[in-house]
Formats: C-alpha cells, structure tokens, sequence
C-alpha cells in the first residue's frame, strides 16, 4: 500500500552518488524549484530494470528534456558505487543521475518499500515513478507486483 499521492510534498530525505568521491544530495535540493521524474527500480543490474526500465529514460532524455523535465533521476536500494557503476554500463551518464538509497531509507520515507527477502535480496524499493513539481507529487505510477508498464518512459512520458 501507497503512502504517497499525487498532491502530496516530497519528504525530507537523501540520497547518494559519486562525483570524485561519494557525494549526498538532499531530496530539497533534488526537487525545489524543478520539474523531476524520479524513478524507481527494484535492483540495478537485474534483467528488467537493465533491459528495459532504465534504458527507455536514457533512450529518451531528449523528449522529456522538451516536455520541460529538468531532472530524470534514477533510484534504487544499492550503494553509490553499484548505481554509478551501472549508469555508466547503461550510458546513462549526463542523462539520468543514477541515486543510491543504500539502507531504503527514502523508499520508507515514501510509503514504497517492498519485501524482496525471498528472492535474497531484503528490503528494497517498489517499481515507480514520479513526476514532481517544485516538490510536489503530480505524477504518480507504482507497478503492480510483477508489472512493468506504468512505470516505462513513455507512460511517464504521456502523463506529461
């Protein structure tokens, strides 16, 4: 079950990346004053996420750059170095920033943590994504339990 819904403030909260180093950026400065897709993948490296999930916002960077997205960003329960890592074996780099919410802090903190324990993997986040204004939610699409389709790009996209 969701916590969070469209209309609702993004909560506090941080994530981290690598830029010389690992870096913490803050869920403020990642949303104030922008128009952000952030979505959300179970794992990096797993087969949907890396076939079809983070390359369709690579694929199309430039369509949400002209339906006024300043920022596409990445999410997931692994550390910084898988998700750079990652980005980089899927060119997302200048496209998508590739965050890491290593303990599911943020995923908690939104109401879309998900159990994967039986599949050895603990706690990570739900398949989605967001678009936010300025902070807040306009946007919001979570995956069904198995599902790949709210979430891709073009859905995201066509919700612009």
């Amino acid at each position: 079950m969701t916590t969070l819904n469209v209309g609702d403030a993004l909560p506090e909260g941080s994530f981290n990346f690598l830029n010389d180093g690992v870096k913490t950026m803050s869920s403020s400065e990642l949303f104030a004053d922008k128009t952000v897709v952030l979505f959300s993948v179970p794992g990096a490296y797993t087969p949907t996420c890396s076939e079809r999930h983070l390359p369709g916002f690579v694929d199309h960077f430039d369509d949400f750059k002209a339906h006024g997205v300043d920022t596409i960003a990445c999410m997931a329960v692994n550390d910084a170095f898988v998700m750079d890592a990652w980005g980089k074996s899927q060119h997302a780099d200048g496209r998508v920033m590739m965050l890491a919410d290593g303990n599911g802090d943020y995923a908690r903190a939104l109401g879309l943590e998900l159990d994967a324990s039986k599949f050895g993997m603990g706690t990570r986040a739900q398949r989605f994504a967001l678009i936010a204004k300025n902070g807040r939610v306009v946007h919001l699409a979570v995956e069904a339990p198995g599902e790949f389709k709210v979430s891709a790009a073009d859905a995201v996209l066509a919700a612009l």
